[in-house]
């Protein structure tokens, strides 16, 4: 029986590894300075929430089989010291998840914007078609009760791979410890200017992850984005290439259905890039063995990723949706997402920014015409933020001028915005949708009751 210690145990990849290893029999423990909702209950309910807040060298004994380091801890970290003292064995979950995958067939989903969905997608044909596998998601998935899993039995893992940095003593991209014998690369938009400062860097990372697929494998690749399928076509590997591009589908009755020469399949999500997302998930399914027509039976009922294009409420004045879009690429495709679903729908389209390369103004310019197909854009930045990311502040004109529109709005008071858009929408004498987008939260807005308010 394995005893396994976490330093870092609430992140939201750490706990959930955590879990699925305590699922699997193994003995776990774990440490953190703070805790947050979910992980916190989560933890709790499964008898693995640390006592108290902090780091206790007492709790790195010689007898552990492995300590799991989180991105989140620091390199002083006195259980980190303590563990390398002692000679116990140091994994970032990454480098576990494939110790725990070595035997099994690996199928990782990268790209910049999509591969939570994908493998999302993946995963629900996979469970309605009654096949076994293991899998990391970076969402929590209707039907399923975790984001890890992890069995003796299983012969696939499927892996969200993240091209974010391993851990606090290890730099290398997450992707690029998979070793994947099917992969997926949905689109290459730069992102994380704090780790890759170019975007000739950030590309090199996808040339490399492509390198480290299986000689025998199969990569499936974005044929629409010109940078990707250049050094796709470029690159020495032989493993098995292939292109694509999104199903071709139409609206009737109100109902999107996907377009094949088998006949037309309704589906639940919409928009150009699910549509791509959907063909690059029935690539992958056939590659363990679903037919065609049984991945787009299986699909339609699909309802999304979590925070992916998230239907937060809808009622007769319009609908309300929630969404990770952050970085451009992806705020463009959810922005357009919604206003070709609704074309008679007025858009109030809102973004947040929130991560390192949002707030920098060497990445912001890259926003430029992002928002320009929602009838009201707003944008919202905390000044607080800025400054526990360490960087100069931002005034409200001069993100105007990042986003080439002059009719944006821009706050940085996340009250002000709450009471523009609900003024906003009583003021339309038309049906209306209310977009919200980010990969933080607005300053704690719980979106169901705020939803409740506009609509």
């Amino acid at each position: 029986m394995q005893k396994i210690h976490f330093i870092a145990i609430g992140g939201a990849a750490m706990h959930n590894l955590a879990i699925a290893l305590h699922k699997k029999g193994y003995i776990v423990s774990g440490s953190d300075d703070e805790i947050f909702e979910p992980s916190k209950s989560r933890l709790g309910s499964y008898g693995l929430l640390p006592e108290k807040d902090g780091w206790y060298e007492s709790k790195i004994t010689a007898d552990l089989d492995a300590v799991i380091l989180g991105m989140h801890a620091r390199i002083d970290n006195p259980e980190l010291i303590r563990a390398k003292e002692l000679g116990v064995k140091i994994y970032s979950y990454p480098e576990y998840l494939y110790e725990q995958s070595k035997e099994k067939k690996r199928i990782v989903i990268a790209g910049s914007h999509g591969k939570t969905t994908i493998t999302a997608m993946i995963l629900h044909v996979l469970q309605q078609q009654g096949i076994e596998c293991d899998y990391m998601v970076g969402a929590q998935l209707e039907g399923f009760d975790v984001m890890v899993k992890l069995t003796e039995s299983a012969p696939y893992m499927i892996i969200e791979g993240d091209e974010y940095l391993t851990s606090p003593i290890d730099k290398r991209p997450k992707f690029h410890l998979y070793k994947p014998h099917i992969a997926v690369i949905s689109g290459i938009a730069w992102d994380h200017i704090n780790v890759f400062p170019t975007f000739d860097c950030y590309i090199e990372q996808f040339e490399i992850f492509i390198n480290l697929i299986d000689s025998e494998g199969t990569l499936v690749y974005y044929n629409g984005d010109e940078v990707l399928s250049e050094i796709c076509k470029k690159s020495k590997n032989p493993a098995e290439k292939i292109p694509y591009v999104a199903y071709p589908s139409l609206l009737e009755h109100d109902k999107m259905q996907i377009v094949t020469e088998k006949g037309n399949f309704p589906i639940m999500v919409f928009g150009q890039h699910n549509l791509s997302n959907f063909k690059a998930a029935s690539l992958v399914c056939k590659k363990l063995g679903v037919s065609e027509y049984d991945f787009l039976n299986a699909i339609s009922s699909f309802s999304g990723a979590s925070k992916r294009l998230e239907l937060v409420k809808k009622t007769s004045k319009g609908y309300f949706y929630k969404d990770f879009a952050h970085a451009p690429s992806k705020l463009k495709a959810t922005v357009d997402a919604i206003k070709s679903r609704y074309t008679d729908h007025h858009l109030v389209a809102c973004l947040e920014l929130h991560t390192f390369s949002s707030l920098n103004e060497n990445f912001l310019p890259l926003y430029k015409s992002s928002m320009n197909n929602a009838d009201t854009a707003c944008v919202y930045f905390n000044p607080h933020t800025l400054a526990h990311k360490k960087l100069p502040p931002l005034s409200i004109e001069k993100v105007k001028d990042f986003f080439g529109r002059d009719d944006l709005l821009v706050f940085n008071d996340s009250l002000k915005i709450k009471e523009f858009i609900k003024k906003k929408c009583d003021e339309l004498d038309e049906r209306f949708n209310v977009l919200m987008m980010s990969s933080g939260n607005f300053d704690g807005i719980d979106f169901e009751t705020f939803a409740n308010e506009v609509l």
